[in-house]
């Protein structure tokens, strides 16, 4: 049995855990989270999680509360006008619940949230794309207390953001290849949405990189990461400012959530002193590995970042395959192996459980050691020589579901003095109860001891709490009952934990008004353009706004009134990089520019968001991508029922959406060459290209909204052009004019 006391360190950084169920909790807890992070039934980025009902948030409260742990619960899906309601009233009952803070991505739910609920925490989660300084200083501006930045972020972009509000980074776990809330391939492919929760992974699957007619690489996890592990320059973000440590892992299992809290929670504790990574790291590979890499917050290079082989669990490799047969395959060991551990072999790819373990005489055994030959049977038919990987380590497993037990660090007193009340004291630092008993006897042949008294009201084995002081001031020669003391102490510490689980909280709600700001209708054509050729014909064709996304092309046209730049985005410094008239897509303090036009990065997907921009004072907006025709006019209808005016929008009728955007050139593709084309395996083709900061994937066809004749009297529509040629430009713009 293993007890740790984790109350008795000092905490400069929290350490938040992820807890998909409560048995991932329970782990999350006893192995030494500072903050355990979990999703509802709704409205969570992990839609595919067990996650908790109502029922038990209100115990994982109650519980993680009882430990000085904080509940923090993940709101951070893109909400629809439909849930605002039901948004709300989730909110409201995480306040009132004593939820420690929630997790939003949606701007406008963040807006209204810090209005309508001025005394619940709110953290920005990773999905709002906190990239830069301008943008934490939006959100320390609206009053959210923490922002978790982007995984793309260096430690020393971290750094040197002053703004005076919490910083939470991803030091482990699963990595999203593109900037998160910035990836739209799963809702583009099959309608799930990442931004909703409902991630299909399509960056786990295979694809072909082609150039041209020429296929470059065939049948490779192009856009599969390895996993986010920090341990090994941990000291680096212990000196840090950081704030939070992350661990993702809403969807792993119990024993990796438990075994990954304990690393770190070890990490944080010793400076990374005392602590074996490279032996721990081994272990964790049984557990889940598609390979390590320490990050871009380590500035690691693309090929340390990705694993092109598999986008599966690999585990650990332990041996080489000597000879097989039929029955027999023949292995050499350089790590122990035991019956019920699983491994896979890395060629073939064929694994399973292995139920039988021979030793190299064939005798049956449990264990073989690492240096010794050993024989398992042959279920898997294979063939011929292949690396062996333990994908699960049995004792390993066994040992991590046996919980250590987390104790809380008391003080205890006790008073006993001849003719007066037996007192008894228990505190934790925050909490403080005194109980009373019988008066204080002289002993007449059997008196108790200080020791025995100590003793006795230190028996707190079944409760989670340790003493760590107890002061006894007794008379000597006095008589006081076993069962007294037991008794008074079972009382103190029901008191104490009823204390701390105790689910009161400083809600508050406010009335929200809105001041709607002036949003004229103004409907118009627009286009974005990659090409003079592209920039030449709308211009020539008279488009109300064009958008132009080469830099040295748009100098030439900036005094333009119709010309606007398409900064890159994610930028480190979004203020900065064009004077004026900009289509933008990353948050910040619009009102410090002039003439923004916001793009449909900014995940527009309910009224309130489009009104908190318009305060900002940007306008237009371009609605989500992923809206339906049906939803933009239900969008319109409903801004114009909330706020009695209709909204000044932009919507893209035509052109390829920009499903992912990578930091890097993970693809290893020529800086500006547009006729690179990843294909999947039903042979579509999504246009790639690199801009020399970032790697863009376009979806495989063009966007086709229905409703445009009645559309395009309520919103200006936008045509996105890529790699069209004149005659295409000519014929689009025509369709669309008419």
């Amino acid at each position: 049995m293993i007890v740790v006391n984790w109350g008795e360190i000092m905490k400069k950084h929290e350490l938040l855990v992820p807890a998909g169920d409560m048995e991932s909790l329970n782990q999350a807890i006893a192995n030494g989270a500072d903050a355990v992070y979990v999703g509802c039934k709704n409205f969570g980025a992990r839609k595919f999680a067990k996650n908790f009902d109502n029922d038990e948030i209100l115990t994982a409260i109650k519980l993680c509360h009882l430990y000085g742990v904080r509940l923090y619960v993940t709101m951070n899906t893109l909400i629809k006008d439909s849930e605002v309601p039901m948004f709300l009233g989730q909110i409201e009952f995480l306040h009132k619940a004593g939820v420690d803070a929630v997790l939003i991505q949606d701007f406008g739910m963040i807006s209204l949230v810090r209005e309508k609920y001025p005394n619940l925490e709110v953290h920005a989660s990773t999905q709002a794309n906190i990239s830069s300084k301008a943008t934490a200083e939006l959100f320390y501006k609206m009053g959210v207390k923490r922002v978790v930045f982007s995984r793309e972020m260096t430690l020393t972009e971290i750094e040197d953001i002053k703004t005076p509000i919490e910083k939470e980074v991803f030091v482990h776990g699963a990595l999203c290849i593109s900037y998160s809330g910035c990836c739209l391939m799963s809702s583009m492919l099959g309608d799930r949405s990442g931004n909703r929760g409902e991630c299909a992974g399509c960056c786990r699957l295979s694809y072909n990189l082609e150039k041209g007619t020429r296929v470059i690489q065939k049948d490779k996890y192009l856009l599969s990461t390895k996993e986010l592990n920090t341990s090994t320059r941990f000291k680096e973000l212990l000196d840090s400012d950081i704030d939070c440590f992350k661990i993702e892992g809403r969807m792993k299992s119990p024993e990796y959530v438990g075994f990954v809290t304990r690393f770190y929670r070890n990490l944080i504790d010793t400076y990374c002193t005392n602590v074996d990574i490279n032996k721990i790291n081994k272990q964790l590979k049984t557990i889940f590995n598609r390979g390590f890499t320490e990050g871009y917050i380590f500035q690691a290079e693309p090929s340390d970042l990705m694993n092109t082989s598999t986008p599966n669990h690999i585990g650990l490799e332990i041996g080489k395959v000597l000879g097989v047969d039929s029955k027999k395959i023949k292995i050499h060991l350089k790590e122990e192996l035991n019956q019920q551990d699983a491994i896979r072999f890395l060629n073939s790819g064929a694994g399973f459980i292995i139920n039988y373990l021979y030793d190299q005489n064939g005798k049956l055994v449990a264990t073989c050691p690492a240096g010794s030959i050993c024989y398992v049977d042959n279920k898997v038919g294979l063939t011929g020589t292949d690396i062996v990987c333990k994908t699960k380590d049995f004792k390993l497993i066994n040992s991590l579901r046996q919980l250590p037990i987390r104790r809380i660090p008391v003080t205890l007193q006790v008073k006993a003095r001849v003719y007066q009340p037996l007192e008894i004291t228990i505190s934790d630092g925050t909490f403080s109860f005194k109980v009373t008993g019988k008066e204080v006897e002289v002993s007449q042949n059997s008196p108790i001891s200080k020791q025995r008294i100590r003793e006795q009201v230190e028996k707190l084995g079944d409760t989670p709490f340790i003493s760590t002081t107890t002061i006894v001031d007794s008379d000597p020669e006095i008589f006081i009952s076993i069962k007294e003391i037991n008794d008074l102490r079972r009382q103190l510490t029901e008191k104490l934990v009823q204390a701390r689980m105790n689910l009161s909280s400083n809600f508050s709600a406010c009335e929200v008004l809105l001041n709607v700001p002036e949003t004229p209708l103004d409907p118009v054509l627009t286009a974005s353009v990659y090409t003079r050729e592209q920039l030449e014909i709308c211009n020539r064709y008279k488009v109300k706004r064009i958008y132009v996304k080469d830099p040295e092309l748009y100098k030439e046209y900036k005094n333009n009134e119709r010309f606007y730049y398409v900064p890159l985005r994610n930028s480190r410094n979004p203020v900065g990089g064009y004077e004026r008239r900009a289509l933008v897509a990353d948050y910040f303090d619009f009102s410090l520019k002039d003439s923004l036009v916001g793009d449909y990065g900014l995940n527009v997907t309910n009224v309130y968001t489009a009104y908190y921009l318009y305060k900002l004072t940007l306008q237009p907006i371009t609605l989500s991508v992923e809206f339906s025709s049906e939803e933009i006019i239900s969008f319109i209808n409903q801004y114009v029922k909330t706020f009695n005016t209709y909204p000044n929008i932009e919507i893209v009728g035509y052109g390829k959406v920009e499903n992912m955007i990578i930091k890097g050139n993970i693809l290893n593709i020529s800086t500006k060459v547009y006729d690179y084309r990843l294909r999947d395996n039903k042979s579509r083709l999504f246009p790639v290209f690199f801009d020399g900061v970032n790697t863009h994937i376009l979806n495989y066809q063009n966007k086709n909204l229905e409703d445009l004749d009645l559309l395009k009297k309520y919103a200006s529509i936008r045509l996105d052009f890529y790699d069209e040629d004149i005659d295409t430009v000519k014929s689009v713009l025509a369709r669309f004019m008419n």
